[in-house]
């Protein structure tokens, strides 16, 4: 496949004539993002988000997540992970997810503002040395980016996970993977597997002394 075709399938504009065409020209196009993936900047910054996060449970500290929508579905599950176990038997993991709590985003939207749902609650929560792990498809959200500096203002590492370009996101962290696409779906979709590859290193690391 030449870059060229590749790059066709990440984007896939235009929608297939009939859905057995739909169903496997995404799935191609999920491929071609995926394996882009594979590329070492992606690969090395992987591999960083993994190590950052290890530090910071091995030191005591914890991991913050947050994000809007189907990025709030995908810090809920990675939460998850770290909380239960992905592959291994091992200690239950310190990880919140701070779209959870509903009473909370709803109070603070309703007598603050949306803008501050997730700045409020690292306020609270955060401490230094912990880890907060921004999930932003388009890496413009406000709320996103609002969390992501109260994060700095309490010594806390920053990882964003967007999508092409990174947004303001991209600048805003301390470790940023952006996910080469400009489709939302395929950006979720590669968030996933990104999450996965993190929960991976981790627990092996913390199963295992590293």
């Amino acid at each position: 496949m030449t870059p060229e075709q590749r790059q066709q399938l990440v984007a896939m504009p235009v929608a297939p004539e009939n859905d057995h065409d739909l169903v496997s020209a995404r799935i191609a196009a999920s491929a071609a993002v995926l394996e882009r993936l594979r590329e070492p900047a992606q690969v090395a910054a992987i591999v960083a988000a993994a190590e950052t996060i290890s530090l910071s449970l091995r030191a005591g500290g914890k991991l913050l997540l947050f994000g809007n929508g189907g990025s709030a579905a995908d810090a809920q599950h990675i939460a998850a992970e770290f909380l239960g176990r992905f592959l291994l038997e091992r200690a239950s993991l310190p990880a919140l997810c701070l779209s959870d709590n509903a009473a909370a985003l709803t109070a603070i939207g309703n007598d603050y503002a949306y803008a501050d749902v997730f700045a409020r609650q690292i306020a609270g929560l955060g401490a230094p040395g912990d880890v907060a792990l921004a999930i932003s498809t388009s890496g413009s959200s406000p709320n996103v980016l609002a969390g992501v500096a109260e994060a700095h203002a309490r010594d806390m590492r920053t990882i964003g996970l967007t999508g092409a370009g990174g947004g303001a996101l991209a600048d805003a962290v301390d470790l940023c993977i952006a996910v080469p696409s400009d489709a939302t779906p395929r950006i979720q979709e590669a968030h996933t597997v990104v999450a996965h590859l993190i929960c991976e290193m981790v627990e092996r690391d913390l199963a295992t002394g590293g």
